[in-house]
């Protein structure tokens, strides 16, 4: 088989060279039971990795569980991984297998594995060294024989520094590191990636693909994608259902696209095109912060200007727009301002953790205290938002 044959078979989308190289990687550790450790920032197609890995091994007969380690809940894990016997906690009201168990023979993806716990690190570990668990409420070691293959978007390095990760652990999944690129590292392939969306998209929901020209591609290969292969797939869906049949020329992309947040050069602010997700995490809040400030600095001069009364109202990309209607806003001191009385170090010094205590107090209070809508509003995770709350001692109702 070829390699664009195997890539067709699988799904994987380019011809870089990052792409050629993983290929090749595959195809060599496959066929083994080697434990898999992929990397990449969100969206990069990780999964896409993991289920080439599974499909080509000797295991392929066999199913293979995907575990996203994030999306558990800390107090209940070790009972979704390993199981549990009947009363073995209040509303244990059986015996109940876990995703071990479950992919007992084929594969399991345990991805978001920079979230574990690490109480449940060390179980886990034992079962990569000798597949032994066992399960929540029973004393009785059980065997599984299943190949694992995690995945993260975090810096699993850094996580180990600051004592939240394993080093045995670490030193025991990083046998073999499967590297996935951002999509901002390997333009090249976006035309691929455009062309095989538009088409799948059109067949699978029977409407007219799209035409993109080569201007239209430029603005895309110049676009950061912060969201990776993920974000480029839905642009292109939500362009056709819109633009079905058109040919697209570069001014129909940027109306779907953030040039504020999305192209080199839109803001005075480093673009870290290697940063791990908690740097990214960081300054997605951060721009926003950003924002907020130059709002509240834009109105206190028209304040100053007596140009009350103005009415807030945001335009398209959330900035508040002070061209009409009235205003109402809390002028924000930090500690540090209050403590020297100058009201000109708080217009210009704001601390960045307080800035950030800010943000987040003010989404947690625009939502209702959801934490599921607020972090999706402010681009983190659930758990950095938990982790943000009970750092600043934030009462999120």
């Amino acid at each position: 088989m070829t390699r664009q044959e195997f890539q067709e078979r699988h799904g994987i989308i380019g011809q870089s060279v990052e792409m050629q190289e993983i290929v090749d990687i595959i195809r060599h550790v496959a066929p083994t039971d080697i434990t898999v450790l992929i990397t990449g920032e969100s969206g990069v197609g990780k999964e896409v990795i993991a289920k080439a890995i599974h499909a080509e091994s000797k295991r392929a007969g066999k199913q293979m569980i995907t575990v996203n380690c994030g999306a558990i809940p800390e107090g209940i894990i070790e009972s979704e991984l390993f199981g549990h016997e009947k009363g073995a906690f209040t509303g244990a009201s059986e015996t109940r297998k876990g995703y071990f168990e479950l992919a007992d023979g084929g594969t399991i993806l345990l991805d978001e594995i920079g979230e574990l716990p690490l109480g449940t690190q060390v179980k886990f570990l034992r079962v990569l060294e000798n597949g032994e668990f066992m399960r929540v409420g029973s004393a009785t070691p059980r065997t599984v024989d299943v190949r694992v293959i995690a995945a993260t978007n975090k810096d699993l390095e850094s996580l180990v520094r600051t004592g939240s990760f394993r080093v045995d652990l670490f030193y025991r999944l990083r046998s073999i590191n499967v590297h996935v690129p951002s999509l901002r590292s390997r333009k090249e392939d976006i035309p691929l990636f455009v062309e095989h969306f538009a088409d799948e998209f059109a067949v699978r929901n029977n409407i007219r693909s799209a035409v993109f020209s080569p201007d239209a591609i430029a603005v895309l290969k110049n676009y950061l994608w912060e969201g990776n292969v993920r974000e480029l797939r839905n642009l292109v869906e939500s362009m056709l259902v819109i633009e079905q049949g058109k040919v697209l020329r570069a001014e129909d992309v940027r109306r779907y696209l953030k040039p504020e947040v999305g192209f080199v050069g839109a803001r005075n602010l480093p673009v870290h095109l290697n940063k791990t997700a908690e740097q990214a995490e960081r300054e997605l809040i951060y721009r926003a912060l950003l924002d907020m400030k130059s709002d509240i600095l834009q109105i206190k001069n028209l304040l100053a200007g007596g140009t009350l009364p103005l009415r807030e109202v945001r335009n398209e990309s959330g900035a508040i727009d002070v061209s009409q209607g009235e205003v109402e806003f809390e002028t924000f001191t930090p500690s540090c301002a209050r403590e020297s009385g100058s009201e000109d170090v708080a217009a210009s010094t704001i601390p960045l953790d307080e800035m950030e205590r800010l943000m987040i107090t003010r989404t947690l209070k625009r939502f209702n205290g959801n934490r599921r809508m607020a972090a999706a509003a402010l681009r983190i995770s659930e758990r950095t938002l938990y982790r943000k709350i009970k750092e600043y001692g934030l009462n999120e109702k």
